[in-house]
This record gives structure tokens, C-alpha cells and sequence, in this order.
């Protein structure tokens, strides 16, 4: 009898646990060391640390494409592929067909002037889209003299940093920048 009561009291929790929680955003992170053995941290106690995140690439998306051309793009014009995969999660989380609310397309959330200026006219081509958006970065690195101006360019865009002579002061260029280097693991 006591075993049916406590299952019951069990039973009537269970719908507290399926409410939604506020979670505050955290990130985690991972090392492998040599023997296999993984090894997860909320602080990044070591250099050897690097963010752990969920690669979400929707079922119907070739994943091995997709990690082929980050890499093959992001060496193609000089840049860490780790930056590039953590923007592409950032902007668009791995959605092959996201489209911002101000318009921005595709995997690296290209905005349509933008698009027309990089000469890219398919942007849910996930090849395409990823070459466009890395030589974009390329291009406002080259202008901007460092990653962490180039990243707030390509989310502000190049005439707000170049007016703000540096991150500009809004809260979503901030945190997006914030966002990048929390995946990214590394100084931006």
C-alpha cells in the first residue's frame, strides 16, 4: 500500500516537471584527454577546454556538407574554422532555411543587399551561403583591423562600427559578440 501511495505522489509530480524552466544561458565545456576520457566543466579550467554544444543540423541536411564547406571556406580565406562554426551557430543554428526577423538568410544569415553585394544568389544553399559569409567576414576583418570588430560588423553592419569607431553600444551586438566567443572557446 505504501509503494502505491509513494508511485501516485511520483505520478502527480511529474506534470511539474514538464513546465518550462528559465534557463539562464550556460555554457559548458569538454576536454578529451588522452586516454578517451571526457571530461565536461561549467569553467574553462584549462586552455585545453573548449565549448560543448549541441551541432543541430536538421534531418534532412547532409552534416558532413555542411562541416566540409566551414572548413574548406573558412581555410580557403585564412580563418579558424572553429570562429566560423561557431558563428553559423550562433546566427542561424544550423537551420539550413532560417530567415531573421529583419530578413537575414540562411546559415550564415546573410541579408538580402548583402547578398546582392557578395554576388550570392541563392542563400539557402548551404555551400553558397557558407562561402558568401566567410569571405564577407574575410573582407570586414581586412577592414576592420580584428575578429571581434568584424564580428560586430557583420551583425550591426560596417557603417554602425565605423561610426561607433568600434562595437557599437547596442545590447544585441554586444551579446551576439559575447555569443560567438563563448562557442568559439578562444580571444576573439
Amino acid at each position: 500500500m505504501r509503494v502505491t501511495l509513494v508511485f501516485l505522489g511520483m505520478l502527480a509530480f511529474l506534470p511539474v516537471l514538464s513546465l518550462p524552466i528559465a534557463a539562464s544561458a550556460q555554457v559548458i565545456y569538454q576536454y578529451q584527454d588522452a586516454g578517451g576520457t571526457v571530461h565536461l566543466s561549467d569553467m574553462q579550467t584549462t586552455r585545453d577546454f573548449r565549448p560543448f554544444f549541441y551541432f543541430r543540423v536538421p534531418l534532412n541536411a547532409d552534416r558532413q556538407a555542411v562541416l566540409a564547406a566551414i572548413h574548406r571556406y573558412a581555410k580557403a580565406y585564412g580563418l579558424d574554422p572553429a570562429l566560423v562554426t561557431a558563428m553559423v551557430e550562433v546566427e542561424s543554428g544550423f537551420n539550413l532555411k532560417a530567415v531573421s526577423p529583419k530578413g537575414a538568410q540562411g546559415l550564415m544569415q546573410i541579408m538580402p543587399s548583402t547578398a546582392k553585394d557578395l554576388k550570392l544568389t541563392d542563400s539557402f544553399n548551404p555551400d553558397k551561403n557558407i562561402e558568401a559569409g566567410t569571405r564577407y567576414l574575410k573582407q570586414l576583418m581586412g577592414r576592420f583591423g580584428s575578429a571581434e570588430l568584424a564580428l560586430a560588423a557583420y551583425n550591426a553592419g560596417p557603417g554602425t562600427v565605423a561610426r561607433a569607431k568600434g562595437v557599437p553600444a547596442n545590447a544585441e551586438t554586444r551579446h551576439y559578440i559575447q555569443k560567438v566567443r563563448a562557442r568559439y572557446g578562444k580571444a576573439i
